[in-house]
């Protein structure tokens, strides 16, 4: 497991790569553009080869790419639509520069309109996106639950894969802040292996691109996201232990997205409670 962080590209995607260093990382995540602006940002051919050199050098050995939150593939309203298929686009295009290893999206929100229609829209724009890049995976996140908003759930995650056209290029991000508040029991060892069985069993193991581990300021089943520091929430170090020592997690980037100490963000103290919390639960596993 590449334990990492999301990381600001403020500077430079080589400033990124720092921060990442810096904090202790073996992977990085970090938006391709302001994540409330539909501006993207251009980087030069210089900007992603020096990324890429910095990747081939280590110590961090996996790059994410997260889009932003303004894009709703579900959207029928023409301009949100079009802008959110640029956007992606753009998310993609970066991620084919710099070899990442995925782009994460949210899949979309149906925001009052019927939820089968709103299901092919992203099919559509998932076949359209994926038609204007090369090689990148995109990874469709699991969400926390509230109403409207499109894979809350394996079966809905599946589903938008299959009108996705069942492509190659396709799988999801898991986040266990949001697994809990949809309703996903995963605060033990056991729960965590159950919720896995059903993923792979509906997605396939194959598709699980990259982890998200915050810990939640709310319950099981609240249908709310709210991260919390390690290990704060309500997953809580045992919940935590388990879902970072999960044997088919292994060798995937798990990416901190928590508040961190001081409110800026995942600090190199997060990271290394993540490492504790993977080594309880990978001794509690050997016990």
């Amino acid at each position: 497991m590449l334990i990492g962080a999301h990381v600001s590209p403020a500077g430079g995607l080589a400033n990124a790569y720092q921060r990442g260093v810096e904090r202790g990382c073996e992977a990085i995540q970090f938006f391709n553009q302001s994540p409330r602006m539909w501006r993207p940002t251009r980087y030069s051919d210089d900007d992603t080869a020096e990324l890429r050199a910095l990747l081939d050098q280590g110590p961090l050995r996996s790059v994410v790419i997260h889009a932003v939150y303004l894009i709703n593939c579900a959207s029928a309203e023409g301009e949100i639509r079009a802008k959110s298929l640029a956007a992606l686009t753009h998310a993609l295009r970066l991620g084919d520069a710099i070899g990442a290893d995925g782009v994460v999206v949210h899949p979309g929100s149906q925001k009052g309109l019927p939820f089968d229609e709103s299901i092919e829209r992203v099919g559509e724009a998932l076949r359209e996106v994926l038609a204007e890049s090369e090689s990148c995976t995109l990874l469709l996140e699991n969400t926390a639950g509230a109403g409207g908003t499109l894979g809350r759930s394996f079966a809905e995650l599946a589903r938008l894969i299959a009108v996705g056209g069942d492509d190659e290029r396709l799988g999801v991000c898991l986040d266990c802040c949001h697994l809990l508040a949809s309703g996903f029991d995963i605060r033990t060892a056991k729960g965590v292996a159950a919720v896995v069985d059903e993923c792979v069993a509906l997605v396939g193991l194959a598709r699980i691109g990259c982890l998200h581990v915050n810990d939640s300021k709310v319950p099981l089943a609240s249908n709310r996201d709210r991260h919390a520091n390690l290990p704060e929430g309500e997953l809580g170090r045992e919940g935590l232990a388990a879902f970072l020592s999960e044997p088919r997690f292994e060798g995937l980037p798990a990416l901190l997205e928590v508040p961190g100490p001081d409110g800026k963000g995942p600090d190199a103290s997060q990271i290394a409670i993540a490492r504790q919390l993977r080594e309880e639960g990978l001794r509690a596993r050997k016990a």
